[in-house]
């Protein structure tokens, strides 16, 4: 009779924690649904420049609608800069050579099978040299990029961004839950005052934890760093305020620990998806909108174009103000949550 009454007890608490529930049951098939939106995209579509006499570039171009025709070499390395395009292939018989943006690892693969292909094609006899054997030259990183070059400064940028979510939301669920808030609420000090207050308390970690990450990356794994390392832990440091604003903004929904770990399949899981850990080029259509309201999409970008390509802060200071956006955007949040405690 007393394991009855405990089996009734725990079923009657499943039953009236309406939040529990859903996480048991809905947020898996969520997440699977989300998953398999996500691997069942159409393969990488390359987009190709290429510079040679007209009749070979038709010739290519009826091959495959990847290539796309340039009469200037420097117009089309310029698009290759700036990532309109995946490749520049430039035939100037009896020589070929391939200019790879090589960032993303699975566009050069297919940029490199798509122009074997093509030039397999030509029936020109006089290009069988150059057909079987083109030069490879690489943007940015080289023939012997590793797949974790690639994803590792989304990697960098999750974890920073998942711990401090975790950290930060638990720790001021604490700081409701034992009185300590309902303590500060009960002074003359604001709210805005205390919002900013936590996120500088926090943030003050984030900064040690952000430069131990990635030096560690760098300098003990060995990952690709052709940037600054100073504009990496910059970008860190936002997304990891970026994050410490929103789960303290969750935990006020929540009323335990076990609730604000609840959030992470609905927050931080989709995350992952649309940051650029995996292709968004390959995803639907419809589902790309989506990498836009997604803090890592920003984050995750900006960090791999730092230790990627080398990029300055010229080039990613677009990113850290999205950042910084989220941030703020989030913290006004944290202040109007507040008011159900106290009004000043």
């Amino acid at each position: 009779m007393r394991i009855k009454a405990l089996v009734i007890r725990i079923i009657r608490q499943f039953i009236r924690d309406k939040r529990t529930l859903a996480m048991m049951f809905i947020a898996p098939l969520l997440i699977l649904t989300l998953v398999n939106l996500v691997f069942s995209s159409n393969d990488y579509e390359p987009k190709i420049g290429v510079v040679s006499d007209q009749k070979i570039v038709d010739l290519l171009r009826s091959s495959d609608n990847a290539f796309f025709a340039y009469q200037n070499a420097s117009i089309a390395h310029q698009d290759l800069a700036d990532e309109k395009l995946d490749a520049v292939l430039e035939v100037t018989l009896p020589s070929t050579s391939i200019t790879l943006e090589g960032s993303n690892p699975t566009a050069n693969k297919s940029s490199i099978t798509t122009i074997e292909k093509a030039l397999r094609s030509l029936p020109n006899q006089d290009t069988e040299k150059t057909k079987n054997a083109p030069e490879i030259n690489y943007l940015h990183g080289s023939a012997d990029m590793e797949t974790f070059d690639y994803i590792g400064p989304f990697l960098i940028g999750f974890f920073i961004f998942f711990f401090v979510f975790l950290i930060s939301g638990v720790s001021f669920l604490r700081e409701r839950t034992t009185g300590t808030l309902e303590r500060l609420l009960a002074t003359p000090m604001r709210r805005w005052e205390m919002v900013v207050g936590y996120v500088i308390g926090f943030g003050i970690f984030t900064i040690l934890q952000s430069a131990i990450i990635v030096s560690f990356a760098i300098y003990i794994l060995d990952i690709m760093m052709a940037g600054s390392i100073w504009l990496v832990i910059l970008i860190t440091l936002m997304l990891a305020i970026t994050a410490l604003s929103l789960g303290t903004l969750l935990s006020a929904f929540a009323t335990n620990e076990l609730q604000m770990i609840q959030f992470i399949p609905l927050v931080v899981v989709p995350q992952v998806f649309f940051s650029g850990l995996f292709s968004i080029e390959t995803m639907a259509e419809w589902l790309k909108p989506l990498s836009i309201i997604m803090p890592l999409t920003y984050g995750g970008e900006a960090i791999r174009d730092v230790m990627i390509q080398g990029d300055g802060w010229n080039d990613i200071y677009g990113n850290v103000l999205v950042l910084i956006g989220f941030s703020l955007l989030f913290m006004i949040l944290n202040v109007l949550a507040l008011k159900k405690h106290r009004k000043l």
